[in-house]
């Protein structure tokens, strides 16, 4: 298909733009000036949502109602579609599900549910026939779109991933696993952890799709399960109940084992505001007073580190220094004076 053909002509753009030739939309391409693929407006009514979508929530009436009114007023991102005869190129069973259409939606299904639920008769649209080059890579186009929405369930997401895997099981079932996870840049064991899910109850999906059984707890109780194929959805939650009970008790026990270790009036790693660890006995303070005081009583006086007293007086002649520890000085006794120089 040439450049020309696939631009098309789309109603969205301005008069001159559609009146263009082939030859001259395949120079704006070359230049810059307009993008490969143009929009076209297409009637809802022609369209149909592909059957492959793994989602299945929409939104619930108010919230088409208001999406809907918002695509009214303005539709800040075009839809996808392929044509009829490029989809049902790879999925010639599927012509009965689509009807008449002439495209089939790709992306964008939320918001044409919203506006068939308001009554809008359009919506803007890009036809993208390269997407349905192959199977595999039509339903990876449609798994990574609904992968990057936030509100895309646990179970729709491991439908999704179980059609990916059955496409690229068709070209051999022996590593169809590992190329959908290299299709979806995730790992194998991600591929395998999305399809045990789908191995539950159903009760226990709903539970998965509804957000109230974390994904964590359902892989668990797959695994489970699959040990045990007996149990239905109530034996299986009666099991997850008792393990977690199990799993406090155990955490319970052991932080008392940790207690029980430390010694009484200690905790385990405190420290006090001078880095000391707790309980460890400090020297006793020295009070400075009583050794200005005793010093006094002796007739002496304390020293600075350059053998000032206190006052800033020197020491007195035949006095003798005593330095302690730390370096703090103290006089001793009065020395005896020199004896006299003999002549």
């Amino acid at each position: 298909m040439s450049v020309a053909d696939r631009l098309g002509t789309g109603s969205s753009f301005s008069e001159t733009r559609r009146s263009r030739s082939a030859r001259g939309r395949a120079k704006a391409v070359t230049q810059g000036d307009v993008p490969v693929y143009e929009l076209v407006r297409l009637r809802l009514s022609e369209v149909s949502p592909t059957p492959l979508n793994p989602r299945r929530n929409f939104g619930t009436a108010e919230d088409k109602t208001r999406f809907g009114e918002e695509l009214r007023q303005a539709q800040l991102a075009a839809c996808v579609a392929v044509t009829r005869a490029a989809y049902l190129a790879l999925w010639p069973d599927h012509e009965d599900r689509i009807g008449d259409a002439d495209h089939v939606l790709v992306n964008g299904e939320r918001r044409f549910h919203s506006a068939v639920h308001v009554g809008l008769e359009a919506l803007d649209f890009v036809v993208r026939d390269d997407l349905a080059a192959s199977r595999e890579g039509f339903i990876n186009h449609l798994l990574k779109e609904n992968l990057e929405r936030e509100d895309f369930d646990v179970i729709e997401r491991a439908r999704g991933v179980e059609q990916l895997v059955a496409v690229c099981a068709e070209a051999g079932e022996r590593g169809a696993r590992s190329r959908a996870a290299e299709q979806l840049r995730k790992d194998r064991s991600w591929v395998t952890n999305q399809l045990v899910l789908l191995d539950l109850p159903a009760e226990l999906q709903a539970m998965l799709s509804a957000g109230s059984l974390p994904e964590r707890d359902g892989r668990t109780l797959a695994r489970y399960a699959k040990e045990n194929p007996e149990l239905d959805a109530a034996a299986l939650l009666d099991h997850l109940k008792a393990a977690k009970e199990a799993a406090a008790v155990a955490k319970a026990e052991e932080r008392l084992r940790l207690r029980a270790a430390i010694p009484d009036g200690e905790e385990r790693g405190s420290l006090s505001a001078d880095n000391k660890p707790a309980g460890q006995e400090q020297p006793p303070a020295v009070d400075a007073q009583l050794v200005e005081s005793a010093a006094s009583r002796q007739g002496k006086s304390s020293l600075s580190a350059d053998n000032k007293d206190s006052q800033g007086s020197e020491a007195p002649h035949g006095s003798a220094v005593l330095l302690s520890a730390d370096n703090k000085t103290a006089w001793s006794a009065p020395r005896p004076p020199p004896a006299p120089a003999s002549t």
